[in-house]
């Protein structure tokens, strides 16, 4: 029998302080996101079948998936909702946990690639255009079903160059418990919704998962969707959301705020940013303390084992004038030319903001 901690009516839900988060490049403390408890499985017993549209149906072990080729990638892992408050509160109300700006993680995931789980099973359906390749997890029932589940197409899955894993480890250790222990699967570049944890089932399958969670949550719902009854006719027309947006965040000073400036007027400004999906790395970041009138670049960290899919640290030093009530904005754009608007169009659940990296109320002395 499996242990769970936490419940349904109570899950894990937490994400660190910022000034804490943006304090290493990798993250060893990240955000949790869930919507049921935290299973606790046996290693030695789990199975991790993969079915659907294959020649060869498998049921692996966690001693098998190390025994195939095991592949490291380092990207960040970001909730569809993460910066909801702040769509909250500077467009207006949305439906959904009141997440700040720190659910988000940079970690290095290692585990076998999830092509060569499907290349080993055998695909006998490669050239359906919709097919996709679902995920579960059936240990827990959720607050909205009675597993959980997401999918990716099957063109992505397939493809070495979206580096989508089954991680057994995190920063070089046994992921941990709250990540997903013993497996889970990691899609770079893509909001976290579809990087199940605790995953034990892979179906290669002709459309998209039919879990709740790809069909009636993690979507960006048109303006037309006010309320949850609006929004019924809409979810069924509207894509789950798969890259998340380019995008960066002020992590220090904090708003509200009392910062000194130096000798020249500059107030000194740190925080991260986040490539668009697959566009990535971040190539440059800016910051203004004139609401935007004029932008002064910023310099990014260069990190041993950053590429396309890593947030970047960054920092600088801005001009801000001395009083109360001052804003400091960010924006940040990515190789693919993906840059931050002002302000992104509101949608009801409040996922995939990108509006400009803000502190606001500072007193500047």
């Amino acid at each position: 029998m499996v242990i769970l901690e936490y419940s349904v009516d109570k899950p894990l839900n937490r994400e660190p302080p910022l000034q804490s988060l943006v304090s290493s490049f990798i993250t060893t403390k990240g955000y949790d996101r869930n919507h049921g408890p935290i299973p606790h499985i046996d290693p030695d017993k789990h199975q991790v079948k993969v079915s659907g549209l294959i020649k060869k149906p498998l049921s692996l072990s966690i001693a098998q998936l190390h025994s195939f080729p095991q592949h490291s990638v380092t990207c960040a892992l970001q909730c569809a909702g993460n910066r909801r408050h702040t769509m909250r509160t500077q467009l207006k109300e949305v439906d959904g946990i009141d997440w700040g700006e720190g659910a988000v993680m940079n970690c290095t995931w290692r585990g076998p690639l999830l092509l060569s789980i499907l290349n080993a099973a055998g695909l006998s359906t490669p050239s359906q255009p919709e097919a996709h390749v679902a995920f579960s997890c059936f240990q827990t029932e959720v607050q909205d079903a009675s597993w959980y589940g997401g999918s990716i197409s099957l063109s992505r899955a397939m493809d070495p160059l979206a580096e989508v894993v089954l991680a057994l480890e995190m920063n070089g250790k046994p992921l941990p418990i709250n990540h997903g222990f013993p497996v889970r699967v990691v899609v770079p570049g893509v909001a976290g919704a579809r990087s199940v944890k605790w995953l034990d089932g892979i179906t290669v399958q002709a459309r998209e998962s039919e879990n709740f969670y790809q069909q009636l949550d993690y979507k960006i719902l048109p303006p037309e969707a006010t309320d949850r009854k609006s929004a019924e006719e809409y979810w069924g027309k509207t894509p789950a959301i798969m890259d998340m947006p380019v995008n960066s965040v002020i992590a220090v000073p904090g708003s509200g705020g009392r910062v000194g400036r130096d000798g020249e007027g500059f107030v000194e400004v740190r925080g991260y940013a986040l490539p668009g999906g697959k566009d990535g790395p971040v190539v440059k970041v800016e910051v203004s303390g004139d609401e935007g009138l004029t932008w002064r670049e910023c310099e990014l960290s260069k990190e041993e084992g950053g590429g396309k899919w890593c947030w970047v640290l960054w920092r600088a030093r801005v001009r801000v004038e001395v009083g109360k009530g001052r804003r400091v904005l960010s924006r940040a754009t990515d190789l693919g030319g993906g840059q931050q608007a002002r302000k992104p169009e509101w949608n009801l659940r409040g996922v995939a903001y990108n509006g400009y990296g803000e502190v606001h109320d500072l007193e500047v002395v």
